[in-house]
C-alpha cells in the first residue's frame, strides 16, 4: 500500500513552463510577487521592494495578505516589468472583467 500524500489546493503541477504562463486560480499575491522576482531576475523580496520603490514591509504585508495590492502598486509593477495590468491581475488571481470602486470611496468625510 502506498502512503497517502496530500497536496495543497494551490500546488500546481510541474509542466516545465515558466511561472508567467500559469496564472493563479484564486487570490494569491505570492504567485504575483514570485513571478515579478523571476521576471526581473531579482534575488528576494528586498530587491523587489527596491525595484518597486516601496519599503520592504509593504512587500511582506502583501505576501502575508495583511495588505492588498493597491492600484498604484499595480501600476508600478506594470512599469518595471512591462507586463500588462491584466496580466498582473491574472497572476494574482483577479478574474474580474471590470474593477468597480464602491461609492464610499468618493463620499467626503463628515466633519462631526
Amino acid at each position: 500500500m502506498q502512503p497517502h500524500t496530500t497536496q495543497s489546493p494551490s500546488a500546481q503541477p510541474q509542466t516545465g513552463q515558466p511561472a508567467t504562463t500559469q496564472p493563479a486560480q484564486r487570490y494569491d499575491p505570492d504567485h504575483l510577487l514570485a513571478t515579478l522576482i523571476e521576471r526581473l531576475n531579482l534575488k528576494n523580496d528586498a530587491a523587489l521592494s527596491r525595484a518597486l520603490e516601496v519599503s520592504p514591509p509593504v512587500i511582506s504585508k502583501i505576501r502575508h495578505r495583511r495588505l492588498p495590492v493597491t492600484a498604484s502598486l499595480l501600476i508600478r509593477m506594470h512599469e518595471v516589468s512591462a507586463l500588462s495590468i491584466q496580466e498582473l491581475r491574472l497572476l494574482m488571481g483577479d478574474r474580474r472583467q471590470k474593477f468597480r470602486i464602491s461609492d464610499k470611496h468618493f463620499k467626503p468625510k463628515s466633519l462631526s
